[in-house]
């Protein structure tokens, strides 16, 4: 990781929420860092140090599923990764991070982090209702897992995308992924999820262009996902 310019202490949820007076000390207690593609930023199983708040880029978050890796979310500007540690018995994180692109981060140290929420009501809120989301979409996905063909899975990641990253100025969803990283956030293997793509854009449901992928059908994809 490389020192950066610091952030503008107005994007991540924490400066968002946090009272004015208390920013003169987020500033002194943060460190901003920028980290390479592919940068492992935290590897499960790492002793728990702080949280991670994106500035800007892609990271991310993954955990190992047997011999395979499974992408749990992505976190993108303004997003907080590194909490599943906080109140851990085991006292490491039970997750890995990585860089998808060029990303800046902020870091804030555990005991700070732990003394703002005790002195910020609004931000301890809106944090508890981040993981009570997080918590359901992390339910959603294990029964997806368990019940959904890949192509049914695929077409939730492919929509999920699309809610989290946007359409670019062509109407491609605004993230890059590899296949094999699209096949880690759907649960199947690479070989299976680019079988599944080409019956995809067969079906007329989307259009692929290299890395970029358009939905092309939106409520036609929408119907596999209550598949």
């Amino acid at each position: 990781m490389k020192k950066s310019p610091s952030c503008d202490m107005r994007s991540c949820l924490m400066c968002r929420m946090t009272l004015t007076e208390w920013k003169p000390v987020i500033a002194a207690h943060k460190k901003n860092f920028v980290v390479k593609r592919g940068e492992q930023i935290i590897a499960e199983g790492d002793p728990v140090n702080g949280v991670f708040f994106v500035t800007s880029g892609n990271v991310k978050v993954h955990k190992k599923w047997g011999d395979k890796e499974l992408i749990l979310r992505f976190a993108n500007a303004g997003k907080i990764f590194g909490h599943r540690g906080l109140g851990s018995d085991s006292g490491v994180y039970p997750i890995s991070a990585t860089a998808l692109e060029k990303t800046e981060l902020c870091f804030i140290p555990l005991d700070f982090f732990k003394t703002t929420l005790k002195v910020n009501a609004d931000f301890m809120y809106n944090l508890l209702l981040f993981y009570a989301e997080e918590l359901q979409s992390s339910e959603r996905k294990m029964r997806n897992l368990a019940l959904m063909p890949v192509k049914n899975r695929l077409a939730v990641a492919l929509i999920n995308l699309q809610v989290q990253f946007g359409l670019d100025e062509h109407g491609f969803i605004n993230v890059e992924l590899s296949r094999q990283d699209l096949a880690a956030y759907a649960g199947a293997t690479y070989e299976t999820v680019f079988r599944t793509l080409n019956d995809i854009v067969s079906e007329n449901l989307i259009l692929i262009k290299g890395k970029n992928i358009q939905i092309t059908n939106e409520a036609g994809l929408e119907l596999l996902t209550h598949g």
